[in-house]
């Protein structure tokens, strides 16, 4: 009996796993990056990559992130119990097996279409009503796709733009947006396209990566040269 508890938990570990994968991609999250962020916060093993980012910045996601975790550490206190009692005949198997079969109930009903629609629908209702955008990760506040960066430039002391505006560096056309100039604790915003850049100035720029690799060459390539540094 100990052996069918055990095996039955770790199904039912497996079901809640995959219940929450489905209701991440409600939330417009891609499946295998919900199915590895619930596997992460199950265990509590805490990846602290960008992807978690879209979970620690989304009000719903993280009421589910904070069931997995609880559930997660309930469970493991569970499985080391169950095995240390691996031979004992105490083990409740049958409602094990009765919760298991409901959560398997629960994903094949979460399975369907027409409700994966609903949920969605109703998921971005909740948003919209209760949450305003800035509660909501930058990447889908701007409706960001994957050519699309918010970067943070600083201007090292040979840059080629040093005396120029980001008006005269860019043109109307370009597929980016300077959003402001960081210069020490002054935010430069209103006049961020008509400010002379200076050496130490950081330069918040929205748009296609392309087109900001193209435009601040230099800058871009000194980025990455300090970011290899510091790895």
């Amino acid at each position: 009996m100990g052996l069918l508890f055990t095996l039955l938990y770790f199904a039912i570990i497996a079901i809640v796993i995959e219940i929450n994968v489905l209701l991440f991609t409600f939330t417009g999250l891609k499946k295998e990056i919900a199915r590895f962020q619930v596997i992460s916060m199950f265990t509590a093993t805490g990846f602290t990559t960008g992807e978690s980012e879209l979970i620690l910045g989304h009000p719903i996601r993280r009421r589910l992130s904070t069931f997995l975790i609880l559930f997660g550490v309930f469970s493991l206190a569970v499985v080391i119990s169950s095995i240390s009692n691996i031979l004992s005949d105490e083990f409740r198997s049958i409602e094990l097996g009765i919760i298991f079969l409901v959560l398997i109930a629960i994903y094949l009903i979460l399975s369907v279409r027409s409700l994966q629609k609903k949920l969605q629908k109703t998921f971005k209702k909740h948003l919209h009503k209760k949450y305003s955008l800035r509660d909501l990760p930058i990447r889908e506040v701007l409706f960001m796709d994957e050519n699309d960066i918010v970067l943070e430039l600083p201007i090292h002391n040979n840059s080629s733009i040093i005396g120029k505006t980001l008006g005269e560096v860019t043109e109307q056309d370009d597929d980016l947006i300077a959003l402001f100039i960081k210069r020490g604790d002054i935010t430069i915003r209103k006049e961020a396209t008509s400010t002379s850049i200076q050496e130490g100035d950081i330069v918040f720029l929205y748009g296609s990566e392309e087109e900001i690799s193209s435009r601040f060459k230099d800058e871009m390539e000194e980025l990455k040269n300090n970011e290899k540094k510091n790895e």
